[in-house]
């Protein structure tokens, strides 16, 4: 009989393992496009295993971009979904031309300490942009403070967020969630939501996929089969920080795009301002050159031109990024404080623009 309860127990242990390995199991991604938005991040399961680690389903891509959006120095993670057998269109200028029901992944994070952006981990919101009937709608997910979930939010937040930064200095930002129209605000080209970063020269760069792949991000996607198109020739942009990566006029100028090129284009809300900051502009009166600009107020703080070279004291331009007051400050949306290292490069490289505006001084 005691050997007949020691079988049933043994039997019983490895069917109770068994099904909890069962009920741990992450589902694949399957998204009910008719039922979207889901009201929590993990209905989707683009991750497997805890939440907050990130560790991506099959077929959810991470990804990473040359130059990224100053948002108050959160730490991002991004990672993109397609349906099977689709694919994305390459496009030398913009953002790849991707398939309908494709989802873009975004995390918003800050470690507690920056000198160890692994750990200690806090998490405050996740945006997804999803591509449905040939329309992208934008949905903000904010994360519990216990970082275990996060859920569907249209009307935004603001979360107190400190950390310690790379030199140990202690850091503190007010950072605010945005809601769905100001979403809009930044995804808005000719009028409908547009992804902003994803574009070939941003993305042409090498990622680290595991300990036994590092390969260039397109050439990646093109394997994977998700990427149609691609060209020998794909443009760069350099990363705005590294010195090596490009002049310093070509960092300034991807520094510009990621940050105010997706409003201030032909096509988008700030294109009535005849300010274009997108990288492959050329002419300097419409990057901001001698440009007076079109309205007056306090956004141009009494100051003549957009860019007075060899002045970045007085140009416009440099006094906005600085500005944290509404109707001054640029971008409008995104940040509560000046990135202090971008303002260094825009103020480096005007410095260095030779050249006399005619007229007004």
């Amino acid at each position: 009989m005691m050997k007949y309860n020691l079988y049933f127990l043994l039997a019983l242990i490895i069917l109770t393992v068994s099904g909890c390995e069962q009920v741990t199991e992450t589902p694949p991604v399957m998204p009910d496009f008719s039922r979207l938005p889901y009201e929590k991040l993990s209905d989707y399961h683009f991750f497997t295993g805890k939440l907050s680690d990130f560790i991506p389903n099959k077929r959810v891509i991470p990804y990473d971009l040359n130059s990224a959006l100053f948002t108050d120095y959160a730490h991002k993670t991004r990672f993109v979904w397609m349906p099977e057998g689709a694919y994305a269109e390459y496009k030398e200028v913009g953002a790849l031309a991707f398939p309908d029901k494709t989802i873009l992944i975004k995390q918003f994070y800050y470690p507690k300490d920056f000198s160890k952006p692994k750990e200690a981990l806090q998490m405050i919101e996740t945006r997804l942009l999803i591509k449905n009937e040939g329309l992208w709608q934008a949905y903000t997910y904010i994360w519990n403070e216990s970082g275990t979930e996060a859920v569907l939010d249209i009307v935004g937040d603001t979360r107190t967020v400190s950390w310690k930064d790379e030199q140990g200095k202690s850091q503190t930002a007010h950072y605010q969630i945005p809601n769905k129209n100001q979403c809009k605000s930044c995804h808005n080209f000719q009028e409908t939501l547009q992804p902003v970063g994803p574009k070939a020269k941003n993305l042409n760069k090498d990622f680290h996929y595991s300990k036994d792949e590092t390969i260039n991000q397109l050439k990646k996607w093109e394997n994977l089969g998700i990427l149609n198109g691609l060209s020998p020739q794909t443009p760069y942009m350099p990363v705005w920080n590294q010195e090596k990566t490009g002049t310093l006029s070509q960092r300034a100028m991807a520094y510009l795009d990621i940050n105010c090129g997706h409003c201030h284009n032909p096509e988008g809300p700030g294109g009535s301002s005849g300010l274009t900051l997108t990288y492959e502009e050329t002419n300097l009166h419409k990057i901001g050159l001698c440009k007076s600009p079109v309205a007056s107020g306090n956004g141009s703080a009494g100051l003549f031109y957009d860019i007075h070279p060899g002045h970045p004291d007085s140009s416009i331009l440099v006094t906005r990024m600085l500005s944290n007051n509404p109707g001054e400050m640029m971008p409008e949306v995104g940040r509560t404080i000046v990135h202090t290292e971008g303002v260094a490069l825009i103020r480096q490289w005007i410095a260095s623009i030779e050249g006399k505006c005619e007229g007004k001084k």
